[in-house]
C-alpha cells in the first residue's frame, strides 16, 4: 500500500508552542476504558475497499471487512489461516483454479441497508466485491493487480463497459470468480498463479462487501463501511479523528497463534490470551497527527497507547538503540525492526522534460539519481532510522538479496556532472544553471506537502541538485490532491513510500506498463520489463524466479523511472497498560489482539 513520507523535522526547542489534540491528559477515551488509542501519521481517504490505495485507510478497512484468509498473528515466517473460510483453499490445474469453502453463520454488522434483518455472508458477496474493482465507474486503483492475476472473463466485462459506455454488467456470470453455491467461492485464472492466496489474505482490499450497502449509500459509500469484521465505524471527522467500536454481532472467534520458539513475547501472549474471545478491546480511537512532535508528545503525556518514534526523537527514545532510562522506568514496551517498505521519487515518463526513453532523457534521470544525497537523508532527515535501498525489494520479503547492489544507492555528483555534460545539459548562458540540449531552461518540478519532513526532504533535493547545476522548484498541495494528480499523469516528479506484503513482486508493479493510471504513477512502459514481470507471476518460488527479480531491478536502475531512497527502520513503543499488540509487517488487522488495562492507564496517567 502507498503511504506518505510523514516525519516531523521541527526543532526540539519549539515543543512548547505545539498545539496538542483536544484529548486532555488522563481523560477517558470516548468509548470507555478498554479502548485502544492510535495515532495516524497521515490522513485517511475513506473506507471503501474498492476505492482506497493508501496505507492508513487500509488499516481501518482491514478491521471492518474480512477476506477469506489472514496471516497468523504471531508466526514468522508467515502462515495462512482461515478467516471466513472453513479451511485452506483447494488448488487445482497447476494453480489456476482456487476453490474456497466459506463458514456458514457469519453475519454483516447491522445496517439500515438490510431492512432490520440479519444478513449472512455468502460467496456472492466476494464475487460482487471483486466485480466492483473491475467496474470502471469505481475507478479502483487495485484493478491492475487483479488484471495481472488473470481472472477469466472479468477483463471482457470491463472492456465492454468502457467500449459501449454502459454500466458494468454485474449479472452475467464469469468463470474468473463465481459462487458455486451459497458458501462456495471459486476463482479461475488464465495462467498459473502460485501466490494467488496472498490476495485472499488482504481484508483491507478484498474483504466481502454487501451489494445492498453499496446501492443504498452510492457516492457516499466511503463513509459507510459495513463488513463482517470485529469493529464497525462509530464516528468519523475527516483527516482528524476516526472511532471504531466493537461489532456487537461479531461471531465467536478465539485468540490463537503460532509464535516461534524464540519469540518470548509472542509465547507469553499466547499463554495469556489463548482461547479468549476477540476482539480483546471494546474499540479503537484514531487521531490523525501528521507532525512528529504531536505524536511524540501525546505518547509521553499518555494520550495515545502507541507511537512509532519519529526519527527526530530517536536519540531521546532509544539512544544507542536502547530504550531510554526514563521510558524503561515507565515500563514502556519497545520493538525495533526494518519495515518491508521502500521510499521512492519518480519521474513522469510522459513528461517532455524528464520523461522518455532516448539516451539523453535516460542520462538526465540517472544524473539526478546520482546527484541526490541518500547518505544525507539517512543521517540528517531520518536520524539514522533507515538503510539505503538498492531496489524495490525490501528486507524480509521474498526476492530480497542482501548482497545485491545497484546505482540506486550511490551518491556521485562527479558522475552526474559527466553524464549531463555528455548529453548536452550544459550552462550555455553562464548563469550557473544548466539548460536542456535544445537550449531551453532545465527546471524540475517536484510535488510536495506541507509537513516538516517534506520540507527537509525538499531541502535535501534542492541542495543535491544545486551542486550539479540543476534547478528544482516545489509545488505544494495536500496529499490526496497530489495522489489524484499523479494518477492522472499531471505531476512531473513526486515522492512516496510503499509497504509490501511477504513477496517483493508487488514492488515491481509500480513499474509494470499495464498498471499505468493506478500503481504505476511514473507511467513507465518497457516491453522488456513487462515480460520479466509476467514471467515472475507464473513461476514458483525458486532460483529462476529470484534471478528475474534481479533482472527487473537492473532494468529499473538503467532507465531510472524511479529513484529508490530507503527502507525505513521503525521503533514502535507501547504504553505499559497495553498487552498483545504488535505492529507487524504484512498484517494490517492487529488491533483486535490488544488488551487495554483501563485501571492502570487511569492510575499512571494522573
Amino acid at each position: 500500500m502507498i503511504d506518505r513520507r510523514t516525519w516531523s523535522a521541527a526543532a526540539l526547542g519549539s515543543l512548547g508552542a505545539l498545539a496538542l489534540p483536544t484529548l486532555a491528559r488522563g481523560a477517558a477515551p470516548e468509548g470507555g476504558g478498554n479502548i485502544l488509542r492510535v495515532p495516524f501519521e497521515s490522513a485517511e481517504t475513506g473506507f471503501d475497499p474498492a476505492q482506497i490505495a493508501d496505507l492508513y485507510s487500509a488499516r481501518v478497512t482491514a478491521h471492518i471487512f474480512e477476506a477469506p484468509y489472514r496471516y497468523d498473528l504471531l508466526a514468522v515466517p508467515v502462515k495462512v489461516r482461515p478467516l471466513t473460510a472453513a479451511a485452506l483453499p483447494e488448488v487445482g490445474d497447476e494453480f489456476r483454479v482456487w476453490t474456497i469453502r466459506l463458514r456458514s453463520g457469519i453475519f454483516f454488522a447491522d445496517d439500515p441497508a438490510f431492512g432490520g434483518k440479519p444478513r449472512e455472508l455468502v460467496a456472492q458477496d466476494y464475487v460482487y466485491a471483486i466485480k466492483r474493482i473491475y467496474d470502471p465507474a469505481t475507478r479502483s486503483p487495485t484493478v491492475s493487480t487483479l488484471e495481472e492475476e488473470g481472472l477469466v472473463g472479468l477483463d471482457t466485462l470491463r472492456e465492454a463497459a468502457i467500449r459501449d459506455k454502459k454500466p458494468f454488467d454485474y449479472e452475467t456470470p464469469v468463470e474468473g470468480v463465481r459462487a458455486l453455491d451459497r458458501h462456495t467461492l471459486q476463482f479461475r485464472l488464465k495462467e498459473s498463479r502460485p501466490r494467488f492466496v496472498s490476495n485472499l489474505c488482504s481484508s483491507s482490499i478484498f474483504g466481502a462487501v454487501a451489494r445492498e450497502v453499496v446501492e443504498r449509500y452510492g457516492d457516499d459509500i466511503m463513509a459507510h463501511p459495513v463488513g463482517t469484521g470485529p469493529y464497525r465505524l462509530k464516528s468519523w471527522r475527516r483527516s482528524s479523528r476516526i472511532v471504531l467500536e466493537r461489532n456487537p454481532g461479531f461471531r465467536e472467534m478465539l485468540y490463537d497463534g503460532e509464535p516461534a520458539a524464540n519469540d518470548l513475547q509472542g509465547q507469553a501472549w499466547l499463554a495469556r490470551f489463548k482461547g479468549r474471545r476477540l476482539p480483546l478491546n471494546d474499540g479503537v480511537e484514531i487521531s490523525v497527527l501528521e507532525e512528529g512532535q504531536a505524536r511524540w508528545l501525546t505518547f509521553l503525556n499518555g494520550q495515545v497507547d502507541y507511537v512509532r518514534v519519529p526519527p527526530e526523537f530517536t536519540n531521546f527514545a532509544t539512544p544507542g538503540g536502547v530504550l531510554a532510562p526514563n521510558l524503561v522506568k515507565r515500563n514502556v514496551g519497545m520493538r525495533r525492526y526494518v519495515n518491508p517498505d521502500f521510499t521512492m521519487s519518480w519521474f513522469n515518463m510522459e513528461d517532455p522534460v524528464v520523461g522518455g526513453y532516448t539516451p539523453d532523457k535516460v542520462a538526465l534521470r540517472r544524473a539526478v539519481g546520482l546527484a541526490y544525497d541518500i547518505d544525507s537523508e539517512i543521517r540528517i532527515v531520518r536520524r539514522g532510522s533507515a538503510i539505503a535501498a538498492q531496489a524495490p525489494m525490501p528486507p524480509g520479503t521474498w526476492g530480497f538479496d542482501a548482497a545485491f547492489r545497484t546505482e540506486q544507492s550511490e551518491h556521485d555528483p562527479a558522475r552526474a556532472k559527466a553524464l549531463l555534460d555528455l548529453y548536452g545539459y550544459v550552462d550555455r548562458n553562464g548563469d550557473g544553471w544548466r539548460e536542456r540540449p535544445d537550449g531551453s531552461p532545465l527546471l524540475l518540478h517536484m510535488a510536495t506537502q506541507t509537513s516538516n519532513i517534506e520540507r527537509q526532504l525538499d531541502e535535501n533535493w534542492q541542495k543535491s541538485l544545486r551542486a550539479v547545476g540543476i534547478r528544482m522548484v516545489f509545488v505544494t498541495a495536500q496529499w490526496p490532491e497530489n495522489f489524484k494528480a499523479a494518477r492522472a499523469g499531471k505531476l512531473q516528479m513526486w515522492g512516496l513510500g510503499s509497504t509490501l506484503g511477504e513477496d517483493a513482486q508487488a514492488g515491481f508493479e509500480y513499474m509494470y506498463g499495464p498498471s499505468i493510471g493506478s500503481g504505476n504513477l511514473a507511467r513507465f512502459k518497457l516491453p522488456a520489463f513487462d515480460a520479466v514481470y509476467r514471467r515472475m507471476l507464473v513461476l514458483p518460488d525458486g532460483p529462476e524466479r529470484a534471478a528475474l527479480f534481479l533482472e527487473a531491478a537492473k532494468l529499473v536502475t538503467a532507465y531510472m523511472p524511479y529513484k529508490m531512497h530507503v527502507h525505513r527502520v521503525y521503533t514502535d513503543l507501547t504504553q505499559p497498560w497495553v498487552t498483545g499488540w504488535r505492529s507487524a509487517p504484512f498484517r494490517n488487522e492487529s488491533w483486535q489482539f490488544a488488551e487495554v488495562d483501563a485501571a492502570m492507564r487511569d492510575r499512571l496517567s494522573r
